[in-house]
């Protein structure tokens, strides 16, 4: 696989796939620039050299068409910052417009392309669309770690028509740590696992189960747990139909000599608000129409203390409904004692993207950890031992 290191962009148009979907506000304001900075010394390496970029990603998703919301024009004023230049704009990502404006770049221009997905052939991975793309470019980068995952136009169909296919930062540091985590991970190994649902976890879970030491579970799939072994949950979340598969899990990670710690107590709410009555009980005694929303002061002591004695850590969705404050508390609290252990410990710790990602950058602890991954699925699906198109398509 070449790597941006090893590739000299001189003279060269270098179209990059990034991955620019970004949280906006109702002004469009960017309310996480993470995977904007990300992709800095990708694109200052290309443009140092020598070469120009051309930047396309998606962003949202768009109903089959141009949606102003998910225009890629309101990055312009943050990325302008991000490279310290200006960065030209095609309000299209293919056809003349888009053309012309890339072979007019010159040697350390920048040019991003409109939405991708304005285009419903991005993500069928069309082939014709794939090559209208490539027409850009001279070499093909992608630092798109995010959407490595999907086998969509930009981020794997494009590939076969460069003879010069590049792995960008951002996509090399993800696959370096990941295989830290997988192959390399020092002991105590413990993984956190919060979120909603178990469905989602499962592939995960029963891949880690052959590696960690400890598992932690927290957050909404939690209750799922609870219930199957007979506790009380009010009205909390619980895929019903997935209490055996939880009571298997259990099962398995006894079997394979994996600790696992569930929470001990709740903080439930009357109501799913942030300004909601609230009480904490014992696990598994939830009365009739509340609901748990965040793991209570024990909880947070056990895990605490759990992460502390570890030397590696990998961390996936947040203990609590973290998107309000005042359920916030078992997260952040997590999200510290993962900061203690890495700084004070010398432990790896590997935030794995989506939520868990947002909910560390926005306690402030993003640059203290070892590593914030900018993909979410895609790593999940990388850690369960899934080909990832993307990558694929760089090695092939």
């Amino acid at each position: 696989m070449k790597t941006v290191d090893s590739y000299n962009f001189a003279g060269k148009k270098a179209l990059v796939r990034v991955d620019f979907n970004v949280p906006l506000d109702k002004e469009f304001n960017i309310t996480d620039d993470t995977r904007i900075r990300a992709t800095i010394p990708t694109v200052m390496k290309i443009v140092n050299d020598g070469g120009s970029a051309i930047l396309m990603s998606h962003l949202g998703r768009p109903k089959g068409g141009p949606e102003e919301k998910y225009s890629l024009k309101h990055l312009l004023p943050a990325l302008k910052e991000a490279f310290g230049r200006e960065v030209k704009f095609a309000d299209d990502c293919i056809g003349q417009s888009a053309e012309e404006k890339a072979a007019s770049l010159q040697p350390g221009e920048i040019l991003l392309l409109e939405n991708l997905r304005f285009y419903k052939e991005e993500e069928k991975g069309d082939v014709a669309f794939a090559e209208k793309l490539s027409k850009l470019g001279d070499v093909w980068v992608n630092d798109a770690f995010g959407t490595a995952h999907r086998a969509h136009a930009s981020t794997a169909v494009i590939g076969q028509f460069f003879t010069d296919r590049v792995c960008g930062y951002v996509m090399q540091a993800e696959l370096d740590n990941a295989k830290k985590i997988l192959e390399d991970a020092d002991r105590p190994f413990t993984a956190i696992m919060g979120g909603a649902k178990i469905s989602d976890k499962i592939l995960i879970i029963e891949k880690l189960l052959d590696t960690v030491d400890n598992l932690i579970i927290g957050g909404g799939m939690t209750y799922t747990f609870t219930k199957a072994q007979g506790g009380q949950i009010g009205k909390s979340l619980l895929e019903a139909d997935k209490q055996d598969l939880a009571l298997d899990l259990l099962k398995k990670a006894e079997e394979k000599g994996v600790k696992i710690y569930m929470p001990v107590d709740n903080v439930c709410a009357d109501d799913f608000s942030n300004d909601a009555n609230r009480q904490t009980v014992e696990t598994g005694l939830i009365p009739d129409g509340w609901e748990g929303l965040d793991i209570g002061p024990e909880t947070i002591k056990l895990f605490t203390d759990v992460v502390l004695a570890s030397k590696t850590i990998l961390w996936n969705g947040p203990m609590g409904v973290f998107e309000f404050p005042n359920f916030a508390i078992g997260t952040n609290a997590i999200a510290e004692a993962v900061v203690k252990a890495t700084e004070e410990n010398g432990a790896f710790s590997l935030i794995g993207g989506g939520d868990s990602a947002s909910a560390v950058n926005q306690a402030g602890y993003g640059d203290r950890v070892s590593y914030v991954s900018t993909g979410g699925g895609a790593l999940l699906e990388y850690m369960e031992g899934k080909t990832l198109p993307g990558v694929a398509a760089l090695e092939a």
